[in-house]
């Protein structure tokens, strides 16, 4: 006997990850030169010196078995106060240790939230493209998963569409910006309308609709501002992760916090915590929580990442493509000539172009890719866009 849902989720996989070990596969057969792999979001910058030094550090001058120890489930004081100090020093946040919970990366974060927040009968809405594992991470915590059409070509929050769709079991919004698989940042502007409609609609239905920011991407932007959503809409739960930030994308660190002047505050981050313990992942690894104490005010320097986007956006809107201008993160969602990402998928991949078809993403007519590789691979790849433009 073993659960069929289970069963289900691990035998049909998350396609990014079977395209990239398709990916490793073909570079083994025909050489790694001649595969061109836009399927992983696996960052290219170095992680920084700093966070090193940090590593190395602590592990030659720290008692072992102080450092190896549990931490409090919810973590240590040092490292929460450090990202509650960087929180009010850029957002102006108001933030206390007690307001945040230490995570093992993005996705157990998600999983403690929709557990706090899921209730009998209760609704998760997000905003298409969206990043596949939410539906099964909703799914699990009890409450339905439910997806807004996406509004092409901008992929902004289409107001109307997700007004319709809330109803008196909303409990919350799921947002990811800068967004993946998009690269687009929800403005100021659009979050301020999104705020007015969710504080409108709670107060008819007589409970808050909470907004979940994910937010993996907020320190890749280029010459945009991503809103602290917080200092919009008080009633959001922020999730973040350092994996992108610091690339410690294999190390699975990250937050959650919950703003003092959140509806129900203080019972929220107590459920939180509940959500964290039913998914069994409380006291993070004690060794990345004391270097995140230490380097939880870095940012990442984007110049590479920078050029790959230009030198991307460039090129496939000179050869006909059109694509959602990204503005963040570092992925680029292009609509597939001839509107089948499928078919398109499949053709490139006879070329060694791999990138991933949208369907999953909820944009059937749009495949991804990431530009966290090399410059010279996208070089080289530029004539086969090129040629399957036509």
């Amino acid at each position: 006997m073993y659960n069929q849902t289970a069963y289900e989720l691990g035998t049909n996989g998350c396609i990014i990850r079977e395209l990239g070990q398709y990916g490793d596969a073909l570079a083994a057969r025909i050489g790694k030169e001649n595969v061109f792999n836009f399927c992983i979001g696996n960052p290219s910058l170095p992680t920084p010196k700093a966070v090193q030094e940090a590593f190395l550090d602590i592990l030659q001058h720290t008692d072992s078995l102080a450092l190896h120890s549990y931490t409090p489930a919810i973590g240590s004081l040092a490292c929460r106060q450090a990202i509650a100090d960087n929180l009010n020093q850029r957002f102006s946040a108001n933030a206390t240790a007690d307001d945040l919970i230490i995570g093992c990366g993005a996705a157990p974060e998600l999983a403690a939230v929709f557990h706090a927040l899921a209730f009998p009968g209760s609704e998760i809405l997000t905003v298409a493209p969206y990043f596949p594992e939410y539906k099964p991470l909703v799914e699990a915590s009890g409450a339905a998963f439910r997806v807004v059409p996406a509004a092409a070509p901008d992929f902004q929050i289409p107001m109307a569409a997700l007004e319709a769709m809330l109803t008196p079991n909303t409990a919350a919004v799921l947002l990811n910006s800068p967004n993946n698989p998009s690269g687009v940042v929800y403005t100021r502007k659009t979050l301020e309308a999104l705020s007015r409609l969710l504080t409108r609609k709670g107060e008819e239905f007589g409970h808050p609709i909470y907004i979940v920011s994910d937010e993996p991407y907020r320190e890749l932007a280029y010459g945009v501002e991503v809103p602290f959503v917080p200092g919009i809409y008080p009633n959001t739960i922020v999730c973040y992760s350092y994996s992108k930030s610091l690339s410690l994308p294999g190390e699975r660190i990250g937050y959650v916090y919950i703003p003092k002047n959140a509806a129900d505050a203080q019972a929220l981050y107590h459920a939180v915590e509940g959500g964290f313990r039913a998914t069994g992942h409380i006291c993070a690894p004690s060794l990345l929580q004391a270097v995140i104490a230490r380097c939880a005010h870095l940012t990442p320097d984007l110049t590479m990442y920078d050029k790959n986007r230009t030198t991307l956006y460039n090129a496939l809107t000179e050869f006909g493509y059109q694509v959602a201008k990204p503005d963040g993160a570092f992925y680029l969602f292009v609509k597939a000539p001839g509107g089948n990402a499928m078919a398109f998928v499949e053709k490139a991949k006879e070329q060694g172009l791999l990138v991933v078809p949208g369907d999953d993403f909820g944009c059937p007519e749009y495949f991804r890719m990431c530009y966290c590789v090399s410059h010279d691979q996208i070089l080289r790849s530029l004539p086969i866009f090129r040629r399957l433009a036509k």
